[in-house]
């Protein structure tokens, strides 16, 4: 039997300190939640502050865990955090043509892809953490 080949990712709801979310535009899927895949040998934490920082230009703080998007089809999983900026000046960058903060509701009609949307949904209701979803 062969092992299994998965891919992890990462991505982050980073909040500040008018409750904006930072968004990042991405050249094919348009705007979303900052992240990306794990490297071999880092840890979470670690794939998730360096995403954000490569493509917002800020440093954040982690500040939980929300939960897991597993894309069985795919073999993908993704674990979302909740952020709170720290430092930098907020650009675009690595794979992102821009990177602003936007209030919830802007948000919600900048995001054009619902899994994202729902994402958005599902890290700000901090009742529902840590949540499972599975696809």
């Amino acid at each position: 039997m062969a092992f299994p080949k998965h891919r992890l990712a990462v991505s982050v709801a980073v909040l500040n300190n008018k409750n904006e979310i930072l968004l990042v535009k991405n050249w094919k899927r348009g705007w979303e939640f900052p992240g990306g895949y794990v490297e071999n040998g880092e840890s979470l934490h670690s794939a998730a502050i360096r995403e954000v920082k490569e493509e917002s230009g800020i440093e954040i703080q982690l500040s939980k865990m929300c939960g897991l998007i597993q894309d069985v089809n795919n073999s993908r999983c993704t674990v979302l955090f909740l952020g709170n900026p720290l430092s930098g000046t907020l650009t675009g960058g690595d794979d992102a043509l821009d990177a602003r903060y936007y209030s919830i509701e802007e948000a919600l009609n900048k995001v054009t892809w619902k899994t994202y949307k729902e994402r958005i949904i599902k890290c700000l209701n901090v009742d529902t953490h840590p949540f499972i979803i599975e696809s």
